[in-house]
């Protein structure tokens, strides 16, 4: 079981960071050039939206039946001095945890704009400064 939600959500944080990162350019594109907002781009932040909180979902599954929580037994607050242990169970889920909750504010906070420049600036901002925490903690040694 624990094999098979891992690599569920190895393969989906691929789809996630492609979605987001288009819904990021397209903000600022969009932002930028001064565009409409468009029934496209509420799509696209709505997918955006969902696949984020899926593969939270299946992240927060994924800890709690990861062999790698026995280290909080072992080792306790010694967690904090191993870096590789302190990235899996500290840093990956709380950072992802935080961008998650970006998106879903952005999301939200973008729906209550009237025009089109402020919905594109608040889906850019909150959006972007996600995908920054994404990056910053996927455990890239064994992710590539």
């Amino acid at each position: 079981m624990y094999k098979t939600i891992l690599n569920l959500h190895s393969y989906l944080a691929y789809v996630i960071l492609i979605v987001l990162i288009i819904a990021v350019a397209n903000a600022l594109f969009k932002t930028f050039g001064a565009k409409e907002y468009t029934a496209k781009d509420f799509r696209i932040s709505l997918f955006t939206l969902i696949l984020s909180h899926i593969q939270l979902l299946i992240g927060l599954i994924l800890y709690f039946v990861s062999p790698r929580l026995a280290l909080w037994s072992e080792l306790g607050a010694g967690v904090m001095g191993n870096s590789l242990a302190r990235l899996y169970l500290v840093e990956h889920p709380l950072t992802n945890i935080i961008a998650v909750a970006l998106i879903t504010i952005g999301y939200s906070k973008h729906k209550k704009k009237l025009t089109s420049g402020y919905k594109l600036k608040t889906l850019a901002i909150f959006y972007t400064i996600a995908l920054v925490l994404f990056l910053s903690r996927i455990p890239w040694s064994t992710w590539l």
